[in-house]
């Protein structure tokens, strides 16, 4: 019995020195791999930086060159201008306006300057050919704004898509329409034309559709607004034959006792008439809303924000070719140096 002991102790001691030599081979594989994978990632840094290297004289000189083409293009093009105009779309003539945008983008690219002299009502052979293009996106948005939209389309959806739908998903699902406000930016090589191209969006606002929805919107709210008016009418005259019958019961002296206490006709009257008078605060309310938007939302359109008398430079990186011709060039050789090594190895491969 005293003998197993001993035994079954040494082999457990001679497990685990086996179990480590395979833990301790194992991690001396991982770093040797890592190791390789590094200096394998070095050799590659190094192949690429070696022609730099040899002939860095060369190519010096070609990105120099390149800087200063780009350079005098950049003068030669002269400054690019932006201003930006912020409007309020109503009747759905946002569908309209971001249509008109890429019409307008499309015309610019194709040089039909006739047809955006026309539209613009602008001299074709100065003022149009100064444009460069337009953008449109979704204009400035509070946090509050946004939370509210989420609320609202969470309570118009089915309720087995309430839970797949979170605010960021929403966000990134969100597309331009989906906005109140739109941020026009215009772009120009002159700085003071921009004023000039307000009158082409204004009509964009008009269009069939959003006049037909209009005139059915404005309809509906005159017809909410008579049957509010007639129920406020009907009101009144409650309120007047429950002031008749106060009257009457003053001057008679007449009402009924609770206890001997509290007269409960007059206070049943005094109740009804809480109540007309609640009613009819609701219906002149409601009344009121109807009144403000006939009055606010009267027109096709609102501009919050015109386009500025003159517009600002535009200073992008994009506009800047002094970095991007030398930038290019500088891929290019990269690209067609990679190609021709794997040419050469592809053609010497065995």
């Amino acid at each position: 019995m005293s003998n197993k002991v001993p035994e079954q102790s040494n082999n457990e001691e001679v497990d685990l020195i086996i179990v480590f030599r395979l833990i301790g081979r194992a991690f001396s594989k991982l770093f040797k791999a890592i190791g390789r994978f590094f200096h394998f990632i070095f050799r590659i840094v190094i192949h690429a930086l070696k022609p730099l290297v040899e002939n860095f004289k060369l190519i010096s000189v070609i990105l120099i060159v390149a800087a200063l083409v780009g350079y005098f293009v950049e003068k030669f093009k002269g400054p690019v201008y932006s201003s930006s105009m912020l409007v309020k779309p109503y009747y759905d003539s946002e569908y309209q306006l971001t249509t008109k945008v890429n019409y307008f983008n499309s015309l610019i690219g194709s040089g039909n300057y006739k047809e955006l002299s026309e539209i613009f009502e602008i001299d074709s052979s100065t003022t149009a050919k100064q444009i460069i293009g337009f953008e449109i996106e979704i204009g400035p948005e509070t946090q509050y704004d946004l939370i509210r939209e989420y609320d609202g389309y969470m309570r118009s959806i089915d309720s087995t898509l309430v839970l797949e739908m979170t605010y960021n998903d929403f966000l990134a699902k969100r597309d331009i329409l989906a906005g109140t406000i739109f941020s026009i930016t215009a772009k120009a090589t002159e700085n003071n034309i921009f004023p000039s191209l307000e009158k082409g969006f204004v009509k964009t606002f008009e269009n069939e559709y959003s006049k037909k929805l209009k005139a059915k919107t404005d309809s509906v709210r005159r017809v909410k607004k008579q049957t509010f008016l007639q129920e406020l009418e009907r009101v009144q005259d409650i309120q007047e034959t429950y002031l008749e019958i106060k009257k009457n019961e003053s001057s008679k002296g007449e009402a009924t006792y609770a206890g001997g206490i509290i007269p409960l006709a007059q206070e049943k009257t005094k109740t009804s008439e809480y109540e007309l008078f609640q009613e009819e605060l609701r219906i002149r309310g409601a009344i009121r809303t109807i009144d403000e938007q006939l009055l606010n939302e009267n027109e096709y359109y609102d501009i919050l924000s015109r386009f500025d008398e003159v517009g600002t430079i535009q200073s992008s990186i994009f506009n800047k070719y002094t970095f991007i011709f030398p930038a290019v060039i500088f891929v290019l050789m990269v690209f067609t140096y990679a190609l021709f090594r794997v040419f050469t190895f592809i053609k010497e491969y065995e």
